[in-house]
């Protein structure tokens, strides 16, 4: 098993201060739509904002909660623990649950830039939980 490596070229700017919300449940519902939130002790949400160099990548890691995740700059792809990519581009975005590997690497010449929102339990002390790098998957 290969350990997880570390971030490299990549830059991470927290924007505001972590908020702690109380116990909640969020919910709304048209004909067409549907979305609910529920957290019973609570939420610490985070947002970040980091920026890829050209090559610069996260390293293989977790959330200890959902994430999402919007390319605001540039080209990301995001490898899952399965080795599938996926490719992102300015606009673009997608919510993961943080439970399983994953990996995000600027492969273009030009910077990128995400912006990162954190759902946490009110307890944690870390959006990232480095993991080791899925065995076979050299992205």
């Amino acid at each position: 098993m290969l350990w997880a490596t570390p971030p490299s070229g990549q830059t991470s700017t927290v924007i505001g201060p972590p908020v702690i919300m109380d116990p909640l449940k969020v919910g709304r519902q048209t004909s067409a739509w549907q979305i609910e939130i529920e957290a019973m002790r609570g939420l610490r949400v985070v947002t970040s904002s980091i920026t890829f160099a050209p090559g610069g990548y996260s390293g293989w890691h977790m959330h200890p909660g959902p994430v999402i995740i919007t390319v605001k700059e540039g080209t990301m792809t995001f490898y899952q623990e399965d080795c599938t990519a996926n490719v992102f581009t300015a606009g673009q975005g997608f919510i993961e649950t943080g439970a399983h590997p994953h990996f995000a690497r600027n492969e273009t010449d030009s910077p990128a830039t995400t912006v990162v929102t954190y759902l946490t339990p009110p307890s944690a002390t870390t959006t990232r939980i480095d993991a080791p790098q899925p065995v076979g998957c050299n992205p």
